[in-house]
């Protein structure tokens, strides 16, 4: 069509993203499925943050890193567009989750109402009509699915914050700051169904959406060298493993029992607790050390099922969840043997890299089409004209083709 520009925007792929998010979503799964020996070796039992925050940095990462140069080169509204095309897919996959997800667990559960309780879908008995409201306006989030409202929010509002981070960063980044500390200091938070408020406070994550968002961008010149300083990296590491060592010896406690409540805060993970902040940023900074763009393993087969987990995260989470929902029901059905929560939760990170490999093969033999007019010969065109002019009636041998 006149005036549509057809010439791709090139973005060169950063496979660090992909390699971190299928990490985010294999561990999101994992701690999922309880008595198996990944429940022990996974992050959080050794800090303060956890894959959540992986996800979010950098889901706010890729969406300045591919949708800002999408700004640079057609325009905002054009940037602006494929960002709510995105934040309307993954609010389409919560609705359609919550779909499958109490289908699974009516299933499951038997006309047991224990599974539903766990689940917490027992209110769409009670209360069908605000269910299903409160669906819609995200206010209701059954087990497992309360990071996925969370990153609808802050993509609904990332067109802003990207226009902002890209024009006048220093205040961006300062707004972002503001409402975190008000949502903290001041309890801020957006009301759930049936009671109660979100898990995931938007008004405190997006601030690390944010800082992923602004990297995404290449942030400022003076951040790069000051992040990969030795000095730098050198408190983040002694952090870092400081929160490690401190851990150990609560690893398998109940550590908010142990610690008064307006220490939670520090901590918590509805509103981002400063230290799980500082705790994911000195981990952040370590590994742009350890993991260099061009790092040659990124190219090896091994990491290749982490990789294309994290190329396909939207269709991959939500498989997870579903997955994570089963594999709880067999793992309780079998608390004495190891070795089938072991399989369980193998199979599903199987199922996971197995269904990936298929959205890439299927993405590798996309056919592009290109709807254009007819273009009609001036032969047959006058034949056509021709035909058109006889008398009606007249039989094919009585009508003379021009030329």
């Amino acid at each position: 069509m006149p005036g549509v520009k057809v010439n791709p925007v090139e973005i060169p792929r950063d496979f660090r993203l992909d390699l971190y998010r299928g990490f985010a979503l294999w561990l999101i799964f994992l701690a999922h499925i309880p008595g198996t020996i990944f429940n022990r070796i996974t992050p959080w039992n050794y800090g303060f943050s956890d894959p959540a925050e992986v996800f979010i940095f950098v889901s706010g990462y890729a969406n300045a890193y591919v949708y800002g140069r999408v700004m640079e080169q057609r325009g905002f509204l054009a940037g602006a567009a494929q960002i709510v095309r995105r934040a309307f897919e993954a609010y389409v996959a919560q609705i359609f989750l919550f779909v499958i997800l109490i289908g699974e667990v009516f299933w499951l559960a038997q006309g047991s109402p224990v599974l539903e309780h766990v689940a917490n879908i027992h209110v769409v008995h009670e209360r069908p009509e605000e269910s299903i409201l409160a669906l819609i306006q995200l206010k209701f989030m059954p087990v497992n699915m309360n990071v996925l409202p969370l990153y609808v929010v802050v993509l609904a509002v990332s067109p802003a914050v990207v226009w902002l981070l890209r024009k006048k960063p220093a205040l961006a980044l300062a707004l972002a700051a503001t409402v975190y500390a008000a949502a903290n200091w001041f309890g801020l938070n957006f009301p759930s169904f049936p009671g109660g408020y979100w898990y995931f406070n938007p008004l405190a994550w997006q601030f690390l959406f944010v800082l992923g968002a602004w990297c995404g961008l290449g942030a400022a010149g003076w951040v790069w060298p000051l992040v990969r300083s030795p000095l730098v990296l050198t408190f983040a590491a002694v952090y870092a493993v400081s929160v490690f060592v401190w851990f150990l010896p609560w690893n398998g406690l109940n550590l908010a029992a142990f610690v008064p409540e307006w220490g939670l805060y520090a901590f918590g993970k509805t509103n981002l607790g400063v230290l799980r902040l500082l705790h994911f940023l000195a981990l952040a900074i370590v590994a742009d050390r350890l993991v260099p763009r061009d790092w040659p393993p990124l190219a090896w087969r091994v990491l290749r099922p982490l990789i294309l987990c994290g190329q396909h995260s939207l269709e991959v989470f939500c498989l997870g969840v579903t997955l994570a929902v089963a594999g709880q029901v067999a793992a309780i059905e079998a608390p004495g043997s190891a070795v089938i929560r072991f399989l369980v939760a193998a199979s599903g990170i199987a199922v996971m890299v197995a269904v990936s490999a298929l959205l890439s093969w299927y993405n590798s033999t996309r056919v592009s089409f290109r709807i254009v007019a007819e273009v009609v010969e001036p032969e047959a065109s006058a034949a056509r004209t021709k035909i058109s002019t006889e008398p009606e009636g007249a039989t094919p041998s009585k009508i003379k083709l021009a030329g």
